[in-house]
């Protein structure tokens, strides 16, 4: 027989379970009139006050985040009230096809698809930022030893230049004895030739304010060189890529390259017998060398494209340049009057590995070499694969 106790505990959870039950079933009840009786907010169309961001910046605001998005959801309740009469709570999505590639959904007076190289505050006004803004860039790809050249160089650039120099032998603070180092912009990954560099921190996009970019070698003498006056018969002449004349009783490999001392440019010039198919075509005409060439931002765009990210020491580039102007013979030259030296310092060269019994810049000139082969290769197939993809039968080979 069972004791009362027991039976009157039981009967007194069973009243509990019933009431919990019926109290579970009024409040789903009650929530569901509730919630139809309001509107729809869409977590997407939260419209976070600016007091978000202070409130971010600054933890001792005393705003909780509890009531910032309380506001928040009020801001959507009411933006969804006021926008009822459109029958529809989508806000439009933007899609612009015409916006840079991965930009395509956002609004057009938000993007910035080109940048630039000038120097920034931390503080202030960013309007205020810049009292100048160079129109040139020029890069030297250097290494500590040659440090008194160098200087000797830049000083031949006004301040309408940005200076960028690529450090391959990953010393930078060392340059801060000089005062212009201060203002250039340094980059550093060891053992790396300029056009790696070029290829991976000079995309047209990032140079794009620039007129003209300079792209050259740390052994160049410029005693009588002058920057200012070298843009100024560029632009005279109307030479895209260009470069100055060579002393030429040193460092010199091609005819064209060798100044003139009785003109201010020339845009062809004769070589060896034999050497020139066509007197329109490198090495006779429409041809600089990659040492110190100077690019018009035009050029640069279509060059950037043409440099393989393997091939890092741009032999063969020289030849192909002509494939980014029209027409080449006469947007190409070299600037006689504005001339250089080339001092012919294997300094690179000795940032090689001494291998199978050979100095180390035996492996580099090695390694120039076969990228020139690979190089002509890559460029004749491709024109090869172009012409027969639009049902064109191939023309000889245009790569010298």
């Amino acid at each position: 027989m069972a004791k009362p106790g027991i039976l009157g505990r039981s009967a007194q959870k069973s009243n509990e379970g019933m009431r919990i039950i019926f109290s579970a079933v009024v409040g789903v009840m009650l929530g569901y009139l509730f919630g139809i009786s309001f509107p729809t907010v869409n977590i997407t169309k939260l419209h976070f006050p600016s007091s978000i961001i202070s409130y971010i910046e600054d933890r001792n605001s005393g705003i909780t985040t509890q009531t910032l998005l309380n506001h928040a959801w009020t801001s959507a309740a009411t933006h969804k009230k006021n926008n009822s009469a459109s029958n529809s709570d989508e806000i439009p999505k933007i899609y612009v096809p015409t916006n840079p590639k991965g930009a395509e959904r956002l609004p057009p007076g938000i993007v910035v698809s080109e940048t630039d190289l000038y120097l920034r505050r931390l503080w202030g006004e960013p309007s205020e930022d810049l009292t100048s803004k160079p129109r040139y860039l020029v890069t030297f790809t250097v290494g500590y030893a040659q440090k008194a050249n160098i200087d000797a160089a830049v000083r031949k650039f006004s301040e309408n230049f940005t200076i960028m120099l690529f450090h391959y032998d990953d010393r930078i603070t060392e340059w801060d004895e000089f005062e212009w180092s201060k203002r250039a912009i340094h980059v550093s990954v060891r053992k790396q030739t300029k056009w790696w560099y070029a290829k991976r921190f000079l995309h047209p996009d990032i140079v794009a304010r620039y007129d003209y970019i300079f792209i050259w070698d740390e052994d160049l003498g410029v005693e009588h060189f002058n920057a200012e006056a070298y843009i100024g018969l560029v632009r005279k002449h109307g030479l895209e890529i260009s470069q100055p004349g060579l002393e030429p009783d040193k460092g010199l490999t091609w005819q064209m390259t060798k100044r003139i001392g009785d003109q201010e440019v020339h845009k062809v010039t004769e070589e060896r017998p034999g050497w020139c198919s066509d007197p329109h075509l490198p090495p006779c005409a429409a041809f600089v060398e990659i040492m110190a060439t100077v690019f018009s931002r035009d050029a640069w765009r279509c060059v950037w494209h043409m440099i393989q990210n393997d091939l890092v020491h741009g032999w063969g580039l020289d030849f192909a340049l002509r494939k980014c102007v029209e027409p080449a013979h006469e947007k190409i030259g070299v600037v006689d009057s504005q001339w250089i030296v080339h001092q012919v310092v294997p300094s690179l060269g000795n940032q090689g590995k001494a291998e199978n019994g050979k100095a180390p810049w035996e492996g580099v000139r090695a390694r120039c070499r076969k990228e020139w082969g690979i190089f002509q290769t890559r460029l004749t197939d491709a024109e090869k694969a172009y012409y027969l993809a639009q049902g064109i039968t191939p023309p000889k080979s245009t790569v010298t």
